[in-house]
């Protein structure tokens, strides 16, 4: 009698919630007598309180995001649908802003010499994490880009309407480490074969990406893709790589508390990149520069 009551209950969302948990109401006892009976009163305060949480997260939501086995989901709600502002994120970082671990500016202009590398690869707290401590990184920043709107917030972003991307922009100098050996971290430290998803991370912002600079940074991501390709072959998988390779888009920096997430205190130890284990074979593309 429980699981028809629970059925029709699922069934109609245009039923009257107080029709809803007079049913629900209804299959109490059966379910109280296994542990213990409950008041009347008590009951139907419970099933309204109930009812309304699941009315209000049908319809609604129940927030920015969702956790999703152990990772975060997008989600849009009513409202009309996000617009961005003009101006920069109020609480983007502040000009004057250091990164946390090199100690350097967080804005161009860069020194002369410096180039940029633009990723996109899941969660951007994991994928700045992978760069920000790499020796001849200048400096790291995440953000927000490929979209429809300018300066969007995080929440914004979530909704999944604005079709931006979190992605980690790596300034660095080619004298002490190549767009070669970026490139390696980004093909082995996550699952280029997901669209739209990294691990639990679920929605467009979690997208893979390479967002190239220059010409020369192109080609050595459409050539690296083509042999991450083969290499995910030769390890017996058909999976197909989703990864999107476009000319940079604008950078909207996210904000300040998502600069350098994990290695602030008291940060969330959180990782939903899912990496296939996979390892790039750079030789022959050493083999011929």
């Amino acid at each position: 009698k429980l699981k028809s009551n629970l059925k029709l209950l699922h069934s109609s969302r245009a039923m009257a919630p107080k029709s809803i948990a007079a049913i629900a109401a209804r299959s109490l006892p059966s379910l109280a007598g296994r542990s213990r009976r409950w008041p009347s009163r008590t009951a139907e305060v419970v099933i309204a309180i109930g009812v309304g949480t699941w009315f209000s997260r049908s319809f609604i939501g129940a927030g920015n995001e969702v956790p999703r086995a152990g990772g975060r989901t997008a989600r849009a709600f009513f409202g009309g649908p996000p617009t961005g502002s003009p101006n920069p994120l109020p609480d983007a970082p502040s000009k004057s802003a250091k990164h946390f671990i090199t100690g350097n500016t967080m804005y161009p202009p860069w020194p002369a010499g410096m180039e940029e590398a633009m990723f996109g690869m899941g969660c951007f707290w994991c994928s700045e994490n992978l760069y920000m401590k790499m020796p001849g990184v200048y400096t790291t920043q995440v953000g927000y880009a490929g979209g429809k709107i300018e300066n969007p917030s995080y929440s914004e972003v979530c909704t999944g309407a604005t079709m931006h991307n979190e992605v980690v922009r790596v300034v660095y100098d080619p004298k002490q480490v190549s767009y070669m050996d970026l490139l390696k971290v980004f093909w082995e430290r996550h699952n280029p074969t997901t669209p739209n998803q990294q691990g639990g991370d679920v929605g467009t912002q979690y997208r893979s990406g390479i967002y190239y600079y220059s010409e020369e940074q192109r080609a050595l991501a459409e050539a690296t893709k083509e042999q991450f390709a083969k290499n995910i072959k030769e390890m017996g998988s058909s999976r197909e790589i989703s990864t999107e390779i476009v000319e940079a888009p604008h950078f909207y920096y996210a904000e300040d508390y998502h600069q350098q997430y994990d290695a602030k205190p008291g940060s969330r130890q959180y990782c939903g990149l899912s990496p296939l284990g996979v390892k790039l074979d750079t030789s022959s593309m050493e083999a011929k520069a």
